[in-house]
């Protein structure tokens, strides 16, 4: 049934309408008068609706236009709804186990077969397949907001922080849970630093800390002393606080003695163990704005610059402010009338940082060895696009129409997938053979803003596939190489996401799962916060038909990577290009007798400003 617009309304009540009063006809049909087309005229309701009064008027083409209005929507709508039906939809799998938590989940990280989540005062740590709690740990005032895990081998590397911006370390393993340190607490309030963000490195040899406090950010990055660790919990030593004394405290770790939740490891919290602390490294601030030099001469400056690398860069120049005023004067000049317009407010950046692989252009500790890297390569993104954040894929390849890891790690290759704030979705491929590329996986949404990606995750235990997070509260696995999606996964028809645009979930590096937090909508209504049950599901992509052929194959071996025409041309070049770098990091060292003239240069510089003194 088609509804008519105003406008067609308008012109169905149009009719014609005869001149005069109307008059009873006698009943005989000989009297009656004839007809004539002049006694009729044709007579427009439109014309009468222009007539009215205000604000009846107004009021009229205010009703017009929300019906117009409301009929583009009903014509949206079911255009929408035709392409929906003609689109295929992906498979959509349901969870295969819900796990009920007694207390709200903050925050989740997976390591292992162990799973952390952050809550009120604390943290708790769960067991991976049976959802069975270990431990629970609850020291604090406030509520833990972010939590780490990264795997160290036998043991695992805890990081959570609270709502006051303080990270700390803990360390797990069969042997209990120690604290190694609080890395931002201080004793005076005033003087207390924020942590914005963290990251640790893959292995655990480094842990970076985003700080922010008086007005300042900077990030402090430090070297985790692993091995340290290890023969300390295997030869315990008593923490001894100088400051304040007081008896060892090894069962502030409270067990779990319900019946329902049985004990799988019977371990406490050790207090009374002290372990190395992480050694600061470097802290890297951001750089300073560009002034004027304080040099009075040309000699003062070869004097007092011990190195000439940074000469001219920027960074040791020799500009005074009077230089500076006059360069900004020439910009002005010609610029001034476009500088005058109003300007859109730029949105707040947020730093983002990540650890790669030592090289030779990245300044390590001696101790750390690693082979020796250069940059692939620089690549920008479409015009408009901001980074929101950067997701580092394993490499690998496509053999055989399915998605593979070679067997022996390649070096200098890398995969990214970058999430904009746009909320579209590139593919960056780098080879240090080959420049950089970059491809769309999903392009910006103009209509439906529903459909915008708020999250992506990569399951780094399945080649190429990446979990999609969606404003609508969609989850779907996508592709990369292809790129297309492969499924969907959606919670209980009575759970859905309480905060959609920001998802709490979780995904395992070691094995191809996920954990994703569903609220009850009743729950959330409820007044009754104590008797609300916390369900987290768990996404088995093992145990769906349709992944079962991509999750058995997850390595290529060497001969059949040597039988891929595309990456057999690859092979010798990287060679020759592996030979020539080499070759060019050995001319470096031509570069201490350069920094021997600049010794000289300097001493001659001091010998000419001390005869001037004298004369």
């Amino acid at each position: 049934m088609s509804i008519p617009r105003g406008s067609q309304v308008q012109k169905r009540f149009s009719s014609f309408m005869r001149k005069g009063l109307l008059e009873v006809p006698s009943p005989a049909e000989k009297d009656w008068p004839k007809d004539d087309e002049d006694d009729y005229v044709f007579v427009d309701l439109g014309q009468e609706v222009d007539s009215l009064p205000q604000p009846y008027r107004m009021i009229n083409k205010m009703v017009n236009l929300l019906f117009d209005k409301c009929w583009e929507v009903i014509q949206e709508r079911d255009a929408l709804r035709d392409v929906e039906f003609s689109r295929t939809q992906p498979t959509t799998y349901p969870p295969l186990v819900e796990n009920k938590l007694n207390k709200m989940p903050n925050c989740m990280a997976i390591s292992q077969d162990y799973v952390f989540i952050g809550g009120a005062k604390g943290f708790s740590i769960y067991n991976l397949y049976n959802a069975k709690r270990i431990y629970i740990w609850e020291k604090l005032k406030v509520d833990v907001t972010s939590i780490w895990a990264t795997d160290l081998g036998n043991e695992i590397l805890i990081a959570p922080v609270d709502e006051m911006g303080i990270a700390r370390l803990f360390y797990f393993n069969k042997d209990g849970l120690f604290l190694i340190k609080a890395i931002n607490e201080v004793d005076d309030a005033s003087k207390q630093t924020t942590c914005i963000k963290m990251e640790m490195s893959q292995g655990g040899d480094f842990a970076a800390f985003l700080l922010q406090g008086a007005g300042d950010i900077w990030l402090d990055v430090y070297k985790l002393p692993k091995e340290s660790w290890l023969k300390e919990v295997e030869h315990p030593q008593p923490a001894i606080n100088p400051k304040k004394k007081r008896q060892p405290q090894p069962n502030t770790l409270e067990p779990v003695t319900s019946e329902n939740l049985e004990m799988d490891m019977n371990v406490c919290f050790r207090g009374d163990i002290k372990l190395s602390l992480p050694v600061h490294i470097m802290k890297i601030k951001p750089p300073k704005p560009v002034t004027g030099t304080t040099f009075k001469s040309p000699l003062e400056v070869f004097a007092k610059v011990e190195d000439y690398y940074g000469l001219g860069s920027g960074q040791n120049h020799f500009i005074k402010d009077s230089q500076w005023e006059q360069l900004a004067a020439i910009f002005l000049a010609p610029h001034q009338k476009y500088l005058d317009k109003e300007w859109e407010e730029e949105p707040p950046s947020m730093a983002t940082f990540h650890f790669l692989l030592p090289s030779s252009i990245i300044t390590m500790p001696v101790e750390v060895k690693g082979p020796s890297g250069f940059p692939l390569g620089v690549i920008a993104l479409p015009k408009g696009c901001s980074c929101q954040s950067i997701h580092f894929l394993k490499y690998f390849l496509v053999h055989k129409g399915q998605n593979m890891y070679p067997e022996s790690p390649l070096k200098s290759h890398m995969k990214c997938v970058v999430l904009c704030t746009d909320s579209s979705l590139y593919l960056v491929t780098a080879k240090r053979t080959q420049g950089p590329t970059i491809s769309v996986l999903v392009e910006r949404p103009i209509k439906h803003l529903d459909e915008a990606i708020c999250a992506v995750a990569p399951v780094l235990a399945l080649p190429g596939m990446l979990l999609i997070f969606s404003k609508n509260g969609s989850v779907q696995l996508m592709d990369v190489a292809k790129p297309q999606i492969i499924c969907a996964f959606a919670l209980p028809r009575t759970y859905h996401l309480a905060v959609p645009w920001k998802p709490l979930f979780a995904v395992s590096v070691q094995h191809p799962c996920f954990l994703l937090r569903g609220d009850h909508p009743d729950e959330i209504e409820s007044d009754d916060t104590k008797n609300i049950q916390n369900s987290v599901f768990y996404f088995n992509l093992e145990a769906y038909p349709l992944l079962e052929n991509i999750s058995r194959n997850h390595t290529i071996p060497e001969t059949d990577m040597t039988e891929n025409m595309a990456f057999a041309q690859v092979l010798p070049l990287e060679k020759r290009c592996e030979s020539f770098l080499q070759k060019r990091f050995q001319k470096l060292e031509k570069k201490v007798k350069e920094q021997e003239h600049w010794t000289r240069l300097r001493r001659y510089s001091l010998l000419l400003q001390r005869e001037n003194f004298r004369k």
